[in-house]
Parts: structure tokens; sequence; C-alpha cells
């Protein structure tokens, strides 16, 4: 314990009256010309902003927001996707002072009307007509919203919108005329002010806020480095949406002070592009991400001819072997890392280069559980990926791994100055200076989240190992008690069934019940691939979901996930379904979760016929 608050003293005097403002201010005067910002340009290159010319710009939208009347404590939000513009108008809201929110762009009218009256939004900056076909319907609503900035198609005739063009040329008029009025404002911002206000994503009811200040971002981002040595001037890609902290954390904060050079992804459909023309030094993903990346890949390798797949497996063992070595309290012997090397030299360099990973030197993944096989894959192709664990409501991570210290399976250590317990029940506890003030106006959900002695009840059940290593079971709600008494974790069985490429997605069901059934659905990149391998003819993704060759393959897939699972956490019964389940659908959260009640209430038949056929 002594250890842990000295580190946190040592911390926070080390950020000790520092803001975001501050940090942006070092570095664009201390490296002008380095490159912050890249935007695709259309015709397959990109349009880069230098930090001091991100900076500047960053200063006359404060100075924009300004005369459009906003006031220092006020909020402006965001809709709009990962671009230049979305972290200018963000930056520019805190230098005046103000709140930034940005809210996912699969929010319903109601939800997107309850977070601006929520947090009190001024100013909204909305990317087009597609954003704002959310807002119009709610808008009668929200009187307290005066001013919407569009980066395209600004209705004409209403004195309400702003174009992003005729914005920027307010603030830079604004600013000129009085640089020291906008330098006064973002000077006047202090470490406990709030900094951005994001929103649980809703996986029941309406989301709710949490406030996270200056101090509470640069505890996080002091306490990462000083467990992970993250490279200088590195590149990387923003592509998750800005409204989840681990996109806004990695690539909105920690530029600012690692001087790394961000390159945007508007389109998640385009990221496999993205990553083989920026091939980043650092790179993170849910796990959704890495499992369609990986579902990909064995697609690839499984065309291939007999002998290549061999030797494709052989190099892969090697490489497992002496990623697996690498962990805490192993050693990796001569011989496995010969094995390596050999093996790297031959292919898996050559792999990892078309993925776009050769030069990767952190890979992540949060936000749910990771299969292990997943994980096991790629360090087959020598990449280290790696869980950290946080939330929302603790500025991200506060348990890492990193590349030098990690334990596969686990989730990390606490970071420095972070304490972590578990207390009786299983729930996992952390008490820091990331932990936020509590939530938006819910005094009764502050009161859960937080208890009287600090302690951050983050609602996820798991152990500590004897070296600090922290592993996540499931959450504390999710967990499914069978008629049997057995405690389910349904996580654990879902991820062994989504080792298979095909299962896209995958709910396990128990609660009150004999035995575990589960609703899966096709990767819908996978399976046509995997159809016309074999020469199946299919029309639609619905069609080829109900071929029996293809039902062959998911049964087979059922029974390896099975072997294993515990007696208890077996599926006895499952059904393919002939859709595929999205944000966009409801059946996932913005972050690629799933919602399990709305999927629970939506196939309730499916649930009870599983059930009567047994």
């Amino acid at each position: 314990m002594a250890g842990v608050l000295e580190e946190r003293a040592a911390i926070e005097h080390e950020i000790a009256g520092r803001t975001l403002c501050e940090q942006f201010r070092w570095a664009a005067e201390e490296n002008p010309d380095a490159p912050a910002y890249s935007d695709p340009d259309g015709a397959g290159g990109w349009r880069t902003l230098t930090y001091a010319e991100a900076r500047r710009r960053v200063l006359e939208i404060a100075a924009g927001y300004a005369v459009l009347g906003l006031r220092p404590g006020e909020a402006v939000a965001l809709m709009l996707v990962n671009r230049s513009e979305h972290v200018l108008a963000d930056l520019g809201a805190v230098h005046a002072g103000a709140v930034s929110c940005s809210i996912y762009a699969t929010f319903a009218p109601e939800q997107v009307a309850y977070v601006a009256r929520d947090v009190g939004a001024r100013v909204a900056v909305l990317g087009g007509p597609g954003d704002l076909a959310r807002w119009e319907p709610v808008l009668g609503e929200l009187p307290e919203l005066t001013r919407i900035i569009m980066l395209e198609g600004a209705p004409e005739g209403d004195e309400r919108f702003l174009s992003w063009e005729d914005f920027l040329v307010l603030g830079a008029r604004a600013y000129a005329a009085d640089p020291e009025a906008a330098e006064r404002r973002w000077r006047e911002v202090t470490p406990d002010d709030v900094l951005s206000v994001l929103y649980t994503s809703g996986t029941t009811g309406m989301p709710k806020g949490v406030p996270l200040t200056h101090a509470n971002v640069l505890f996080e981002i002091a306490a990462t480095q000083r467990m992970i040595d993250l490279p200088e001037r590195g590149t990387q890609i923003s592509y998750l949406t800005y409204a989840h902290i681990a996109e806004r954390a990695l690539s909105l904060y920690l530029p600012l002070f690692k001087l790394n050079h961000v390159y945007f992804c508007t389109d998640l459909a385009a990221l496999a592009t993205a990553l083989g023309q920026v091939r980043p030094v650092l790179f993170f993903g849910v796990p959704r991400v890495w499992e369609k990346m990986a579902a990909r890949l064995q697609a690839l390798l499984a065309a291939q001819p007999a002998d290549q797949q061999e030797n494709v497996r052989a190099a892969m063992a090697a490489g497992l072997a002496y990623i697996e070595g690498q962990q805490y309290g192993h050693t990796v012997s001569p011989e496995v890392r010969e094995a390596y090397e050999r093996a790297d030299a031959a292919l898996l360099s050559v792999i990892r280069g078309l993925i776009g990973l050769d030069r990767a030197l952190w890979c992540a993944t949060a936000a749910a559980p990771m299969p292990p096989e997943v994980q096991r894959f790629f360090a087959g192709l020598g990449l280290k990926v790696i869980d950290v664990y946080g939330m929302t409501e603790t500025t991200g991570a506060f348990t890492v791994n990193s590349p030098e210290v990690f334990r596969l399976g686990t989730v990390g250590r606490a970071e420095p100055g972070v304490e972590v317990r578990v207390a009786a029940d299983g729930e996992i506890l952390t008490r820091s200076p990331l932990n936020t003030r509590g939530y938006l106006g819910l005094p009764e959900a502050t009161a859960e989240l937080l208890d009287a002695d600090g302690w951050l009840h983050t609602g996820d059940v798991g152990s500590i190992d004897e070296d600090g290593f922290v592993r996540i079971v499931d959450r504390k709600k999710e967990l499914f008690i069978t008629s049997g008494g057995e405690n389910v974790s349904p996580a654990v069985i879902e991820g062994h069934l989504k080792e298979h490429p095909l299962i896209g997605q995958a709910l396990a069901y128990g609660d009150g019940r004999p035995y575990p059934v589960a609703i899966l659905t096709l990767d819908a990149e996978v399976a046509p691939e995997w159809a016309r391998a074999r020469g199946i003819a299919f029309e639609s993704l619905a069609a080829l979901a109900g071929h029996p060759d293809l039902l062959k393959e998911i049964e087979a897939a059922v029974e390896a996930a099975n072997r294993k699972l515990a007696r208890v956490q077996q599926v006895k019964r499952w059904r393919l379904l002939p859709v595929e389940w999205t944000a966009e659908t409801e059946e996932l959260t913005p972050s690629l979760k799933l919602k399990r009640r709305v999927v629970h209430a939506r196939y309730a038949d499916v649930i009870e016929e599983l059930y009567a056929a047994g």
C-alpha cells in the first residue's frame, strides 16, 4: 500500500497545475513542424496539419465559439466521424473553457435529445445530413442549443445553422482581432475543470454521463507511460468513435504527449487499406476488430495449397512458443528463439506486412473479453496483442499488460498509483485519481458506483493472482445461474464459440434453465468466402445460413467449443440466425459489445423453441 501511495504522490506532483491546453502549447511550440493529423484526400493520399497549424486552428475555433456566445463551463456536442475537424472542434471547445461531448452516431433521436439536455449543450458540431437526421426530430426539445455547425450540408435560410467554413472564417477574424482573449480563455482552465463528458453506450436504459477532468486525463497518461514505454513521434490510426474512452485517450490525448502522427480512417470498411498505407507503430482494436482480422487471415490461409498451409502452421507454432515464452515468469530458450527467428525471416514478417502491422511495437485490446484463440493466433504471427482493462468511469485503463511485462489471458497489473482489490463477492474494485467524480446529475447511480471509501465498483467479476495480474470472468450482472444452481459466465462460452471464423456473434443463455443454449450469427465477410471456396452457390447471407454444409460446419464449431468447456457450460442446443447483428440493428453497442437484454427480448421465441426442442 505504501508503494502505491508513493507512486500516486509522485505522479500528482509531476502533473500538478497542468492542463491539456498547456500540453498542446508545449507540443506545438517545441515541435511546430511535426505532422499531427492526416485526413484522406479522396485520391489515395493524405492532407496533413502540423502541430503548429493544428494549434493555431484550435485557438481560432475557440475564438469562434466565444463569438457564438459559448461561455466557460458550457458544453459543445459533437457527432461526426473521426477526422481532423472532430479533434479540432473538440480541443477548440476545451481551449474556450467549455466541455466537449462526443455523442455516438448510432444513438436514436430520443437518446441524442437526452444527452444534449443532460450535458447542457449550447453548440453542436455535426458531420453532415446523416448526423442531422438524428437531431432534426428533437431540435424542438432543445431550446438551449443555440447554434449547429455543419461540416457538410448546412441548411440554408435557418439562422441556427452555420457551415464549418463560415465558422472557421468567423473564428479566424475574431482571433486576429483579439488573440489575447483566446489566450486568456485557455489559461484560465484549471486541472479540476471538466475536460469532457462521455456517455455510456447504453446497454440498458438511457446512457449515463461521465465527467472527466484534465487531472484525470493527465494522471492516466502519466501512469500509463510509467508502465509502457510507448514510442515517440509514432504513427497511429484513429478509427473508433471518439465517444469511446479508449479511442479518445489513445488518439486524441496521448498524441499531445508523444507527438504522434494520427491518420484518420473515416470508414471501418477501409481499415485494412489504411493499415497497409500507414503501417502504424501502435494499434488498438476492440476484440471484434481483432476477431475479424484473424478470420480474414484464416480464410486466406485456408485457400492456400496444403504444403503452404503446413509451412504457415509450423511457423506460427514457433511464433506462439516465442511469445508465450516472453510472458512474466517464463523464459525463452535459445532453441525457441532460434526457431522463431527462422520462422520470422521466412514467413511471419511477410504476413505481418500483409496486414500492415510489420512496424507495430504496441498492439492492444480492451472493452470486451478477447477470445484466447484469437490472441494465440496473433501470437503465432509474432504479435503481442495485449489486454488492458478499464472503463469510461476510470478514464480508460487502470490495469495494463506491457510488451515487456505481460501474461496472456489476463488484463495486466494495476497502473502506478492505482489500487485494485477483489470484494468478497468477486467484484473488482479500484481506487485512484483516475476515478470520475460521479455520474452527471445522478446521485443514486453515483452512490452505487463509488462507495464512502472512494472505491469504484466496476461491476466485473474477477481475480488477482500472486503476481498482481488481474483476470476478468464476466460482468457481475451477466452471470447466469442454471436450474441446477451453477453460476455460468456467458462470455466464456461465447468466446469459445467465436473462435471459429464463420461465427460472427454468439449469445449464450441459460438463466434458470437446465443447460445453456446459444444463438449464433454468421460473419458476413468470412462466410461468403468460405462458401465460394467450396463451390456453394447462394443468393444472400440469409440463404447461406440455411445451407446444410454450412450448418454441419457450425455444428462442428459448437462441438469444438464444448470440448473446451466444463460440462455445466456446454451448449446443448443452438440456432444460426439468417441475419447479422450490428450497432445499427441495435443488438450491439457502438463499441461492438452485446446488448444482452435487447437480444433476449428480440429472440425470446427462439430461446423458448430451443428449450422446447429438448
